[in-house]
């Protein structure tokens, strides 16, 4: 009489475990290019947040339009009026101030300095950004953000059209671009 036992060989659970761990590891690894890809959009957002932003600021600002044109990196110093447009506010600012005011904050918004956590490093904003801003005294408006990615595609300017979106920020594989042509009447 022959017996039968019943239950798995050692081969078949370890088939089992192989199958179940490569599993594992593309799950992880979807889970990995997800967070990227989440991280990619989330500095998208903020760089068309930022655009609009300055060109919001253009407008209430309208006398001052070609003084915003230029070359934004966080090199702005901070200036000597603080030109807050808050509830309760008793500063009275020119229109000069409030030029000034407007792109250090703005330079300030997208290095993230609003941002800070407990080791005092700025979490907010883009990953090394640069800002250029062309403002005609007709009213068209060029605002362009590059910003570096996390990961290397190939340069986000580098088969623009236009020269003035191709020359702002560092040519590199992991440039991002982001551009708004405008017109403030």
């Amino acid at each position: 009489m022959r017996s039968r036992e019943n239950g798995f060989s050692l081969i078949e659970v370890l088939v089992a475990l192989v199958i179940l761990v490569v599993g594992l590891i593309g799950v992880f690894n979807l889970h990995l290019v997800a967070k990227r890809g989440s991280f990619e959009s989330f500095q998208q957002s903020q760089a068309s947040y930022f655009a609009q932003d300055i060109i919001n600021r253009m407008k209430l600002n309208r006398t001052q339009l070609i003084a915003y044109t230029g070359n934004y990196n966080g090199s702005l110093a901070h200036p000597n009026t603080a030109c807050e447009v808050t509830v309760g506010a008793s500063v009275v600012c020119s229109v000069s101030q409030t030029l000034a005011w407007d792109l250090y904050k703005w330079e300030q918004q997208m290095l993230g300095f609003s941002e800070v956590n407990a080791d005092s490093l700025n979490v907010g904003g883009l990953d090394s950004p640069s800002a250029c801003v062309s403002a005609l005294a007709n009213g068209d408006v060029t605002v362009v953000i590059t910003w570096r990615g996390i990961r290397e595609l190939s340069d986000g300017a580098s088969n623009n059209l236009d020269s003035f979106v191709r020359n702002c920020g560092t040519a590199s594989d992991r440039r991002r671009v982001y551009s708004v042509k405008t017109v403030i009447i």
